[in-house]
């Protein structure tokens, strides 16, 4: 299999500071656009606790996801940080000194960031920092699920704001003005000692994997996506707006026809007023790549009361126990292919190396010889050995390889992997996939 960005990598079980509730995680992606419209991050606060792991889809190309996935892991671990430390890194800056190490990356070789632009987030990032030192109740800083909603909210609105202001170079201006008028869901999960939050806007999703007493595998939602499948979020959107809109803010499953994800970053063309977009657009000096632009010059239809689209992440909790085994964070490409419960199964016996099957129940027992011939076929494919060691790299494999009975069609999967450029798309979307496997004997020595 062609793999793309696969990495396994472990994590101390001591951090410094406490036991990490983290064992190891493995990730992959398989891009079907040209280049890949997703991004992934995953780091270690170092000032304050917890891991955090993300994964974000790009739309309209790849510029938001990319600087999202840059950025939102910054805005979280900062909103975490106690006023103490938040002083030392405003002291750092102020006197020239090297910052705190904020994050300890998880970088894939291949990864790569906005260099131009680095200046600009840090300039923002401190404003931040700032605004949380006046805030005089920010003594111990934020719980995840404050900093989680604050970061999100407040990197869209610096994200807004840079495509507004004058930047010192076109290349910058440039960057600012793609990031915001593409777009990307995200889905970020915190991982403390205790516990995990999830915070999603769109429609990536977060499942964890819990194996029961009998050594089958359930899985437990961490997160409900937001598109038109999800009815209490079409309700909160239509609510949003004057009853005359009620038929058009959302049609074909789509926002305004147009959109699929009903949250998300960027996406400015469904929040600024028609006003600031054209009189941005117009201001554009010859510096900037004005034919990449004229996707942003396209208004959608019924624009009538903006903003109709926002990225406010709808955050749970779920306290660790004994027989939480892992947490797959997905993009909506994987799970295009695959129910959740399809996923944990396949991650929870590639874990196990034990591939469970019912016992032949008393109707299959009256099959006829060739139905019986057809059942047994099912389960021997379902037996079937991983040929991989990363987790990730499983799934994607059988995302795209599954065959008629359930099993690995390797005829299949070949023939997946061998569509040209142009026509992958039509078949499948990028696949960006995390495991992340928990260290359940910590959950354990807190229930014992």
């Amino acid at each position: 299999m062609t793999e793309q960005k696969t990495s396994t990598v472990n994590v101390p079980e001591f951090d410094g500071r406490a036991l990490s509730s983290v064992r190891k995680f493995d990730s992959n992606q398989l891009p079907a656009n040209t280049p890949n419209e997703d991004r992934r991050s995953a780091a270690t606060c170092l000032q304050s606790k917890g891991m955090l792991f993300g994964v974000f889809d790009g739309h309209g190309g790849w510029a938001c996801a990319q600087a999202v996935s840059e950025r939102l892991l910054y805005y979280v671990a900062v909103a975490m940080m106690p006023k103490q430390t938040l002083e030392e890194l405003e002291k750092c800056m102020e006197h020239g000194r090297p910052i705190l190490p904020i994050l300890q990356w998880y970088k894939h070789h291949a990864d790569f960031n906005y260099r131009e632009s680095a200046s600009l987030y840090t300039n923002h990032l401190r404003v931040f920092w700032q605004e949380l030192l006046d805030n005089e109740e920010h003594d111990e800083g934020m719980s995840p699920q404050e900093a989680l909603s604050c970061a999100f909210k407040r990197l869209d609105a610096d994200i807004s704001l840079e495509a507004q202001v004058p930047l010192s170079s076109d290349l910058m201006k440039s960057t600012a003005i793609q990031v915001a008028f593409a777009g990307c869901t995200a889905c970020v999960a915190h991982v403390g000692t205790d516990g995990i939050h999830v915070a999603n806007a769109g429609d990536c999703r977060a499942v964890l994997g819990v194996q029961n007493g009998d050594g089958s595998w359930s899985a437990v939602p961490l997160s409900k996506d937001h598109n038109s499948q999800n009815h209490a979020e079409l309700e909160r959107i239509r609510a949003q707006h004057p009853p005359s809109e009620r038929d058009t803010v959302v049609t074909d499953d789509r926002l305004l026809g147009v959109l699929m994800p009903l949250r998300a970053f960027g996406n400015v063309r469904f929040k600024w007023s028609l006003e600031l977009q054209q009189s941005i657009l117009a201001s554009l000096e010859s510096g900037v790549d004005l034919d990449s632009l004229n996707l942003y010059q396209y208004t959608p239809p019924n624009y009538l009361t903006p903003p109709y689209l926002e990225v406010t992440p709808e955050i749970t909790y779920h306290k660790l126990r004994p027989q939480d085994r892992f947490l797959i964070l997905g993009t909506d490409g994987l799970w295009d292919e695959f129910a959740s419960e399809e996923a944990v199964r396949l991650v929870g016996e590639h874990l196990s190396g034990i591939h469970l099957q019912a016992p032949v129940s008393p109707s299959e027992r009256k099959l006829k010889l060739g139905q019986m011939h057809e059942l047994l076929l099912k389960r021997r494919a379902r037996a079937s050995p991983a040929l991989d060691t990363n987790a990730a790299t499983h799934l994607i494999r059988y995302a795209l390889g599954t065959g008629e009975y359930g099993g690995l069609s390797q005829e299949r999967l070949a023939s997946m992997l061998a569509l040209p450029e142009d026509l992958a798309r039509m078949y499948r979307d990028d696949i960006t996939v995390t495991v992340v496997y928990l260290n359940y004997d910590l959950a354990r020595s807190r229930h014992s």
